[in-house]
C-alpha cells in the first residue's frame, strides 16, 4: 500500500517554531497586563454541552459549532467563545465569591465557518471579565485592559482606535424617532451589519422594516454620522437621549484620565450583534480599516441568570489572536525568533566529549541554553553548528583545556577569545555575568525598530 498523504483541515493551524515564538509573544503581553490590573487566570473544558451556547445565542448558533453525541448520548460542543463557560462556572461558585470577581482567560476556540483573512475555524483568544460590578467604571477599566494588550505588542494611537457605544442609548434614539419596541431588534441588526452593508442596502433593509420616512432618515443619518457631536446636536432637546449619553460621557472621561483617550471613539454604529450585550459596548479596529474587527466586548448584565446564577453584573471582552497578528505583520511589528542556545560546547576530539557533556548539563543546571554535536565532527563543522544556532559563545575543550580542567571561550559575535576556569565558567556563565549573558531572549519592537527593518 503506498504511504497515505493527510492534509492539515482548512481554518486550522500548524504553529512552527517562529509561529509558535509569535504565539507566545502575544500571550506572555495579554498576561503580563491582565495580572497588572490585578486579574486571575481560569480555564474551563474545551467541550461543553450544546445547550449551554444555544441558551446564550439562540438555535441558529449550531450551525457554525463542531457539534455532536457523545459515547453518553450528550449533546456537545467544542467551545466557540469563553464567556458562557465563564458564567457557568460562576453560576455555581459565585454567592460565596468576594466581588468584583476579576478573571481571565487564554483559550483555544472552534467555529465551523467559512475560513477568511483574520477569521479561521479556530483561534486562541484574550478574554477579560469584570463581574459584581454595576459601575461604568468596570467598563472603562475592561476596555483599558484591550487598549493595553494591543499598545503592548507595540501598536499604538496611529494603528488602531477603540469605537465605543451604548445599547441603552441606541434604544433611546429608536423610541425618540417613533420606532415601535417590537421592532427594536431588528433595527439594531440592520445598524450592526451598517458598516459592511454600505448605505444603500442599509437604507432599504431599515425601509423594509416599515419604518416611517421621517425615521429611516434620522437612522440613516447618524449612519452615516454617528459622532458624539451629531448626537448632542441632533437630540439637544430629548431629554432621555441626553441622559441616556451621560454614563457613555463618564466612561471616556475615566479613560481620559488614564492617558487613553486618544485609543477611543463613539460609533453609534457599534451595537455587537449578540442580543445579551446590555449597555456600553465596543469594538477595536485597525485604524486603516482593512481588517475584521480585533476585539469586542461590552456588558452583560443578564448571562449569568439564564445559566442558574444569582443576578450579577458583568462586563468583559473577548481579543483574537488571528486578526492581531496579522496587523503586527502588516506593521513589521512580529518580533525575531531568540537563537535556541546561549552557549555551544565544543570538543576537540572524542576524548573530550565526555567532559564536554558534563560541563554542558552543569551549565544547564545552572539556567544556561546550550547545545552541541550530537555526532562526532571536526573543529570546524562544529564551530559553524554554532553559528548556525545562533549562539552567543563556543565553548572549547581541547587535550589541554581538559588537562587544567579549563576551556576556550569564544565571543562568536566579535571573534574575541580567552580561557577561563570551568568552575568560573559554570558559576559565571559564558559571558562572565550570568545576569546578561543568559536567556536574553527578545521583546516587543519599537518604533525605532520598526523603520529600521523596513530601511533594510
Amino acid at each position: 500500500m503506498p504511504p497515505q498523504s493527510f492534509s492539515r483541515l482548512p481554518g486550522f493551524r500548524d504553529f512552527v517554531p517562529g509561529e509558535l515564538a509569535l504565539r507566545n509573544h502575544v500571550f506572555e503581553t495579554w498576561r503580563r497586563v491582565a495580572t497588572r490590573y490585578g486579574f486571575h487566570e481560569y480555564d474551563g473544558p474545551p467541550l461543553e454541552p450544546l445547550g449551554l451556547y444555544v441558551e446564550k445565542s439562540g438555535a441558529e448558533i449550531v450551525g457554525q459549532l463542531y457539534n455532536f453525541d457523545d459515547k453518553g448520548g450528550r449533546r456537545v460542543a467544542l467551545r466557540p467563545e469563553m464567556t458562557p463557560t465563564l458564567a457557568r462556572i460562576l453560576a455555581e461558585r459565585s454567592r460565596g465569591m468576594p466581588k468584583p470577581i476579576r478573571w481571565f482567560s487564554l483559550p483555544q476556540l472552534f467555529r465551523y465557518e467559512r475560513s477568511q483573512r483574520g477569521r479561521l475555524r479556530e483561534h486562541f483568544q484574550l478574554n477579560v471579565d469584570i463581574v459584581g460590578e454595576s459601575g461604568v467604571a468596570a467598563d472603562a477599566e475592561v476596555l483599558a485592559v484591550a487598549v493595553d494588550a494591543v499598545r503592548g505588542l507595540g501598536l499604538g494611537e496611529d494603528d488602531f482606535v477603540a469605537r465605543v457605544n451604548d445599547r441603552r442609548l441606541v434604544t433611546r434614539v429608536l423610541t425618540a424617532v417613533g420606532v415601535a419596541a417590537d421592532r427594536h431588534a431588528d433595527c439594531l441588526a440592520v445598524i450592526d451589519k451598517a458598516g459592511r452593508a454600505g448605505p444603500d442596502a442599509t437604507g432599504a433593509s431599515l425601509r423594509a422594516l416599515g419604518l416611517d420616512a421621517g425615521a429611516g432618515d434620522t437612522l440613516g443619518s447618524l449612519i452615516a454620522d454617528g459622532t458624539w457631536e451629531h448626537m448632542k446636536q441632533r437630540f439637544a432637546d430629548v431629554p432621555a437621549v441626553l441622559e441616556a449619553m451621560r454614563p457613555l460621557a463618564e466612561h471616556r472621561a475615566i479613560l481620559d484620565a488614564m492617558g487613553l483617550g486618544g485609543y477611543v471613539q463613539f460609533d453609534f454604529t457599534v451595537v455587537r450583534g449578540l442580543a445579551y450585550y446590555t449597555g456600553i459596548v465596543f469594538e477595536l479596529f485597525d485604524r486603516a480599516g482593512e481588517l475584521r474587527a480585533i476585539c469586542g466586548g461590552g456588558r452583560y448584565d443578564r448571562l449569568l441568570e439564564l445559566v442558574g446564577g444569582e443576578p450579577l453584573p458583568a462586563v468583559g471582552f473577548g481579543m483574537g489572536d488571528v486578526v492581531l497578528t496579522e496587523l503586527l505583520r502588516d506593521r513589521a511589528l512580529v518580533p525575531a525568533e531568540a537563537p535556541a542556545c546561549d552557549c555551544y560546547i565544543v570538543w576537540v576530539g572524542d576524548e573530550e566529549r565526555t567532559l564536554g557533556m558534563s560541563v554542558g548539563h552543569r551549565l544547564r543546571e545552572s539556567g544556561c541554553r546550550v547545545m552541541y554535536s550530537l555526532r562526532s565532527q571536526g573543529l570546524g563543522k562544529q564551530l559553524k553548528a554554532a553559528n548556525r544556532a545562533g549562539a552567543a559563545y563556543a565553548v572549547i575543550i581541547g587535550p589541554d583545556e581538559a588537562a587544567s580542567a579549563s576551556a576556550t571561550v569564544r565571543d562568536l559575535r566579535t571573534g574575541a577569545q580567552d580561557t577561563r576556569s570551568l568552575e568560573s565558567l559554570i558559576e559565571h556563565g559564558p559571558g562572565g555575568d550570568r545576569a546578561t549573558s543568559l536567556g536574553s531572549g527578545t521583546g516587543p519592537p519599537s518604533r525605532g525598530g520598526r523603520a529600521e527593518r523596513k530601511a533594510t
